[in-house]
């Protein structure tokens, strides 16, 4: 790996010559303050903007943290949402309810359900853009000990500004920029040889939210082989101590309080609840999806032919709820059958960077490892798209392969977000800032990466792909047209169906082509090739 001090940077700020001469400006560059400020602004007027369940969920969090000793806190049911998160995150609820508290005790009062009043909407929005900036400052590390420093400042500033975070974060209200910020502190380690502590930073987010166990077995791998092995293929007792002690610490920090109240097993079942169905509410633009909705076509066609079909899945509507998600025609997928089929996917992924741990394969991996676990996972959230798309996102100016799939990607995530926002000026402010974000990425990178496609089953593809993308404006128009004719009550899942399943096909088709060049790597090199 190439040394930190012979890594070129480029568009770095000078260093001060003392301490007294230091100012804000050696910190930021000016176009790095004007996407901090205005991001800001534009995120403050948001304030008022519609807001999920999951904006109680986080003050409930903030009065359970706050009002009850820790040996009640997974226990409470005071309200019907109930701490779910890893120790970490509940610990990060408890310091956040103490500003809380001096704001206005009634955002902290347990049986105050539903509060919401002004003080604790500005304080919880403004939380998130604070938090956030834990991600702003590792994306400006990268910047700033990138090999092309130009392009990693474009990647840096579409990420910061991503409508996946504006939509889940700003509007819809969760911590993903916060979480995610740590994640690339991580990967960052990783690039600059800290693979130590790049592993500890992992083992810090698993105990903030466990959704992140998507992409361990990628760092499970990548450490053990290029940390805990030399190059001759001998094991490093000492790494390996150094690592097995300080993630084994991390989770003591975190569980050890609720071990030694004898709390773990209730703590787990709050993380791991598994009487779900295979699809959530809105089925998330997975493989589920596509089978769910083939499983409706043939249910149609069996009506009308008389064929014998399953009465439970007639009336299923994959709520996510308890049992809800039962197929009328094809077999009934169950938990083990995603299971198995993610793991063999991952296998094939974790074979190949063993053989080759380079950060390149590294966070490829790490980016097909979250892609499987969405695609074939169980009971997937559509939110957990961003665990594709944001690291994806640090190999899309890479070569053309990489950066035709990051846009299918991006298009098809971002579109599948649109559903999470009920209201129609949120909805217009998704669907402009998102398009505007698409073109203004577009131009930054397609020209300095585009390449014209070898063959011509590559423009006969190119074409195919182009055609696809440009369907998301004609659905665009045909929801927003739908919505506004206000058709029968039957027909309303037809826009969410509709939406999750023409998203899905684009999602499908990235995780081909990201397998594709992940398997075919040596003709498809660019500069992290370097690293």
């Amino acid at each position: 790996m190439t040394s930190n001090a012979t890594v070129e940077r480029t568009e770095q700020p000078a260093e001060p010559s003392s301490a007294t001469s230091w100012s804000w400006n050696t910190l930021l560059q000016p176009s790095e303050w004007d996407v901090l400020v205005y991001s800001t602004a534009f995120k403050l007027l948001l304030f008022p903007a519609y807001r999920s369940t999951d904006f109680e969920v986080h003050r409930n969090w903030l009065a359970i943290t706050h009002t009850l000793p820790i040996s009640k806190w997974y226990y409470d049911t005071t309200s019907e949402w109930t701490l779910d998160y890893p120790p970490f995150f509940a610990y990060f609820e408890k310091l956040l309810s103490i500003p809380a508290a001096l704001i206005d005790p009634a955002i902290v009062d347990l049986n105050n359900l539903n509060y919401n009043a002004w003080s604790v909407i500005a304080y919880q929005r403004t939380t998130v853009i604070i938090t956030e900036l834990v991600l702003g400052a590792a994306l400006l590390r990268l910047t700033r000990d990138a090999i092309d420093g130009r392009m990693q400042k474009i990647i840096s500033i579409s990420l910061f500004l991503h409508p996946g975070f504006l939509i889940v974060d700003h509007i819809h209200f969760q911590y993903n920029g916060f979480m995610f910020g740590i994640l690339v502190w991580s990967i960052l380690m990783a690039r600059n040889g800290h693979k130590l502590m790049s592993g500890v930073l992992f083992a810090v987010l698993l105990n903030f939210k466990h959704i992140y166990m998507y992409l361990a077995p990628a760092y499970f791998i990548y450490l053990l082989r290029s940390y805990c092995f030399d190059s001759t293929g001998r094991l490093q007792i000492k790494h390996f101590l150094n690592l097995a002690n300080s993630v084994i610490l991390t989770f003591l920090l975190s569980f050890g309080p609720f071990a030694l109240m004898g709390q773990i097993p209730q703590v787990l079942s709050r993380l791991f609840p598994f009487t779900r169905g295979l699809n959530h509410a809105y089925w998330a633009p997975n493989t589920w999806a596509l089978v769910t909705a083939l499983d409706r076509v043939f249910l149609y066609f069996a009506k009308k032919t008389g064929a014998q079909v399953n009465t439970a899945g007639v009336a299923s509507t994959s709520r996510g709820l308890v049992g809800d998600t039962v197929f009328a025609v094809l077999p009934n997928v169950e938990p083990i059958h995603t299971f198995t089929v993610t793991v063999a996917l991952q296998s094939i992924i974790l074979f190949k960077l063993w053989r080759n741990p380079s950060y390149k394969s590294f966070v490829t991996a790490l980016t097909l490892c979250g892609y499987a676990s969405y695609l074939f996972g169980w009971h997937v959230h559509e939110k957990a798209v961003l665990l594709v798309l944001v690291p994806l996102s640090l190999l899309a100016a890479e070569r053309q392969a990489y950066f035709r799939t990051y846009m299918i990607c991006s298009i098809a995530g971002i579109f599948s977000l649109f559903p999470l926002l009920f209201t129609p000026a949120e909805s217009v402010i998704a669907v402009l800032y998102s398009g505007l974000w698409l073109v203004i990425v577009y131009q930054s990178i397609s020209k300095r990466v585009y390449e014209l496609p070898g063959t011509f089953a590559l423009a006969i593809l190119d074409i195919v792909e182009r055609l696809y993308l440009a369907g998301f404006i004609l659905l665009q128009a045909f929801l927003t047209v739908w919505h506004l004719a206000k058709p029968q009550e039957q027909y309303a899942f037809l826009p969410l169906m509709l939406t999750s399943v023409y998203c899905a096909v684009g999602m499908v088709w990235g995780f081909v082509r990201l397998m594709y060049i992940y398997l075919n790597d040596t003709t498809y090199k660019g500069q992290l090739n370097e690293i």
